[in-house]
């Protein structure tokens, strides 16, 4: 019976969720979406273009878009938000300097009409380095209590470790559960 119940469940639970990793450059998004893939740190080279892997999690389908994020590649980032359900914005939190160009990247990214029902989650990565800013510094710099159109969340993490970043899929689940 049990063996009945988890195949009925697998047919359900087998839909895929896009998302799209954005963020500046050497913020860390394809060292996540590997960690999440693979469960290990692999060297990367800065992404020219964009990635794309599905990442199984807890049942969950997850089609994950690592765009390129130098400035000359983020007038494109918006070819790849049809179907997006979540925006997963990947900060430096080591990079004070360009904090601002991150929050004007966020809230331009935000009023597209392709991502009106999106979710958003910040991932504050590089926890792991002396003086970083603080999920809470990030959050407050990004503005983010000004989003009120989308459900968000903000999760400090290292992407090198992985500490984090299944905190931040947990959040995606229970967003997806709610809908």
């Amino acid at each position: 019976m049990g063996l009945l119940i988890s195949k009925i469940w697998s047919l359900f639970g087998n839909e895929e969720h896009k998302l799209v990793l954005v963020g500046l450059d050497n913020a860390g998004k394809t060292t996540i979406l590997y960690q999440l893939l693979l469960g290990e740190a692999v060297h990367t080279r800065p992404t020219i273009g964009s990635n794309v892997e599905e990442v199984v999690w807890k049942n969950l389908r997850f089609v994950m878009w690592d765009l390129g994020g130098q400035q000359s590649l983020r007038s494109a980032w918006n070819t790849y938000y049809t179907n997006s359900e979540f925006v997963i914005m990947v900060i430096d939190s080591t990079d004070r300097q360009r904090l601002g160009i991150s929050r004007e990247e966020l809230h331009r990214i935000l009023v597209h009409e392709e991502l009106s029902k999106a979710c958003l989650l910040v991932f504050a990565n590089k926890q792991d380095v002396k003086g970083s800013m603080t999920a809470a510094e990030i959050s407050e710099q990004l503005d983010l209590t000004s989003i009120k159109q989308h459900p968000w969340h903000i999760q400090a993490c290292c992407a090198l470790t992985g500490e984090g970043l299944h905190l931040g899929l947990e959040w995606i689940a229970s967003r997806i559960k709610k809908k």
